[in-house]
């Protein structure tokens, strides 16, 4: 009778697994789709502004990361709602230390640690003007590394939780002429 009891438990359990997996497939699909159509909206606004309002939420402008194939809007403060949609911005500013969030959502962050030094991003924002940056390294922090996160003369900073949780991906970059 225990035996059955415990299969029964396990078969429940994997069904669980099973649906976990495919919620969270499905809400990557989701962001995927929604950051997209807010990229295109972004893209045609226009904004002498440092942010612009658009959906209800501020918009500070959008990255490009070319070597992960990567474009993605980016919100002007940092929510954990707002990060089911797009990256957000935690701190700083496109000219003095900006420090992006994103969801490891598989078109958001999750190929963050890919990676490598030399690497380009460019961040565009809401009025026009692209900042652009380079890869200087690719380094794993704490979860609980706030001032480390934020801190130090990097010019730009983009993080993402591991699949685990239990640390950060961080990428550092200068900004480069051009």
């Amino acid at each position: 009778m225990l035996g059955r009891w415990l299969m029964a438990l396990g078969a429940v359990l994997i069904l669980c697994a099973l649906g976990l997996t495919a919620y969270n497939h499905w809400d990557d699909r989701r962001a995927q789709r929604e950051a997209a159509r807010l990229l295109e909206e972004l893209k045609a606004a226009e904004s002498g502004e440092e942010t612009l309002l658009l959906d209800g939420a501020e918009w500070l402008g959008w990255l490009r990361i070319p070597s992960l194939e990567l474009e993605l809007p980016v919100q002007a403060e940092w929510s954990y709602p707002a990060l089911k949609t797009s990256p957000c911005r935690c701190a700083g500013t496109p000219e003095a230390g900006l420090v992006i969030a994103a969801h490891n959502y598989e078109q958001h962050f999750a190929r963050l640690s890919l990676l490598t030094a030399g690497d380009a991003v460019e961040f565009t924002d809401v009025s026009g003007a692209v900042h652009r940056y380079t890869v200087m390294q690719v380094e794993t922090l704490a979860p609980t590394a706030v001032d480390e996160m934020t801190g130090g003369d990097w010019d730009l900073t983009l993080f993402t939780c591991t699949y685990s949780g239990q640390a950060r991906v961080t990428v550092r970059c200068v900004k480069t002429a051009g």
